[in-house]
């Protein structure tokens, strides 16, 4: 290692900040600079929607490190409210300014590592002026500060961030609107699985309104694309973010087809001297290979880490990235990994669709909460694609152990060999995870076929005849229009009873359906199972 080398970090958050302590600890001789423009460093951003609910009750529980205690401890010089405004390549120095003096000065670097992040995207709508973000302290600040003094809010954007926010913000006592110019929220999941959550947020009194955009902001207001105006004491842009890379650019640093920074897998960009980390660069997917986009903190402070382990000489490599995500919606756990359906149907993908409806743990231990699972599956293959699940409980486990699988290349079948953890309070001796596996086998061996919700329509205009094999009363309860109901325990003694041709079966969520299949085809008629059952198809088309 070069003892003299100064190491200048653009940014003192997740990714920044992960490198530049990651380095100190390989390193003690360098001197490391850490130059950000808000007026904090390491801060919980992810936690800061739960802030302006009063979930998280101080403020000060968002601030993991100041610059004097990164400073006494890592020998770091943090210096925030200080903007990096140019990069001389050719002499290696970056122009700083100070914003709360307005003075400039210029500081070498050997090596520069640029973590910007990203920002908000900012529609140029009349009165967007008077929308708030939220990306760092100082807009939390402002956000808690508009509510004490608001009844409404409409929230434009109904991602992850703009979810967080609208839940929160009821936590508060507003009325909250959420503007999504989309036909669902959450675009990572399948419509049917958003369905869910939708039906959470309108409990919840959120007023909902899809497939409609923000045409204006008033002084009160919030005018739609169709004319309707929404009360709104306060406004929040979540939208969406894109990478930071205006710095970059200036620069001359390659921008690659995503609108990321584009780095290798040591994560150097196109200049040998600058490296980049976080929102602000691209990434590799972990399906395709291909360019992405994923702006989530486990990726940015892994790179961070990773980053330092290079400069430091320990060697490493940056990782593809499956986009694993989780949020929370009114007590509902949100999450998925890898590529939904219609983005593989979309990319031309050939894809096998598994819908279940398991509970969190043994039903006969209290406490056991619904959830719904999806799992998508490359046909010729047995490669996972990916996964999503909607619940009150244990979905974060199962997402994150189909994202480790992913990870680890196991195919689909292979799930139901996993070896999990398994007691009554914590889950089921077939754990959810394995009955994945097991639907998978007997799809891929052919034991069974099915077709999904959105399939049956043209199935049923096709001739087939749709089979419901729940109880009498679950079946007087709610239909699918046109279905002929036998209940499975019935059916060996009603063959007769069935007509000529295809037939689909269906069941609640899909288990007795699988039961039935069995049955009519060792009988010699030709069946499929609905997946997933009445209540995929019951969410999804209501």
């Amino acid at each position: 290692m070069n003892e003299s080398r100064q190491i200048v970090v653009v940014g003192g958050v997740a990714g920044g900040m992960s490198f530049a302590t990651r380095m100190r600890r390989l390193d003690e001789h360098a001197r490391i600079t850490v130059i950000e423009r808000s007026g904090h460093v390491s801060f919980a951003n992810c936690g800061l929607p739960y802030y302006v609910g009063g979930v998280i009750p101080q403020r000060s529980s968002l601030l993991l490190q100041t610059p004097e205690s990164l400073a006494e401890r890592f020998r770091l010089d943090v210096r925030v409210l200080t903007e990096v405004i140019d990069i001389d390549t050719a002499a290696r120095t970056v122009t700083l300014r100070d914003l709360a003096q307005g003075t400039t000065s210029t500081l070498h670097y050997d090596e520069l590592v640029l973590s910007p992040g990203a920002r908000p995207i900012t529609p140029p709508l009349p009165g967007i002026e008077r929308a708030l973000v939220l990306r760092d302290v100082e807009d939390t600040d402002a956000l808690t500060q508009a509510v004490a003094g608001a009844g409404t809010a409409v929230v434009i954007g109904g991602g992850f961030i703009g979810l967080e926010v609208a839940e929160n913000l009821v936590a508060r006592g507003l009325h909250v609107s959420v503007v999504e110019a989309g036909e669902q929220v959450m675009a990572p999941l399948d419509p049917e699985m958003a369905a869910i959550v939708h039906e959470r947020l309108r409990e919840h009194g959120v007023e909902l309104l899809l497939g409609r955009s923000a045409a204006a902001i008033g002084e009160h207001e919030v005018r739609l694309d169709d004319g309707r105006e929404l009360p709104a004491d306060l406004v929040v842009a979540a939208i969406g973010v894109r990478p930071d890379t205006r710095l970059a650019e200036a620069a001359g640093i390659t921008v690659g087809p995503r609108g990321g920074i584009a780095v290798d897998d040591q994560l150097r960009t196109s200049d040998e001297h600058i490296h980049a980390v976080g929102d602000a660069v691209e990434k590799l997917d972990g399906l395709t290979q291909e360019s992405t986009l994923v702006p989530l903190a486990n990726t940015a402070n892994r790179q961070g880490r990773v980053l330092a382990d290079i400069l430091a000489g320990l060697g490493g490599h940056d990782r593809p990235t499956l986009g694993t995500a989780i949020v929370g919606v009114f007590g509902l756990q949100v999450a998925a990994t890898g590529w939904s359906e219609k983005r593989l149907r979309a990319a031309g993908l050939p894809v096998r669709v598994i819908h279940t409806h398991p509970f969190s743990h043994a039903t006969y231990y209290p406490g056991a909460r619904p959830m719904a699972l999806k799992l998508l599956v490359d046909p010729e293959t047995d490669t996972i694609r990916g996964a999503q699940g909607v619940g009150e409980d244990g979905v974060d486990k199962r997402i994150d152990v189909i994202a480790t699988a992913i990870s680890g290349g196991l195919t689909a079948s292979r799930l139901a060999d996993l070896e999990l953890a398994y007691a009554p309070a914590f889950g089921s001796a077939k754990d959810p995870v394995n009955m994945l596996g097991w639907v998978d086998q007997n799809l891929a061996g052919g034991t069974t076929t099915s077709i999904q919700w959105h399939e049956l329509d043209a199935a049923l205009a096709a001739g087939a005849h749709l089979v419901d094999v729940r109880s009498r009363e679950e079946f007087e309860a709610g239909a699918i229009p046109g279905a002929l109901n036998i209940p499975v325990d019935e059916l060996r003694e009603r063959l007769d009873e069935l007509p000529q041709g295809e037939l689909v079966v269906h069941c609640a969520v899909g288990v007795r359906g699988h039961t039935a299949a069995r049955l009519l085809s060792q009988a010699g008629r030709s069946v499929a199972n609905l997946d997933g059952g009445y209540k995929t198809w019951r969410t999804a088309t209501r």
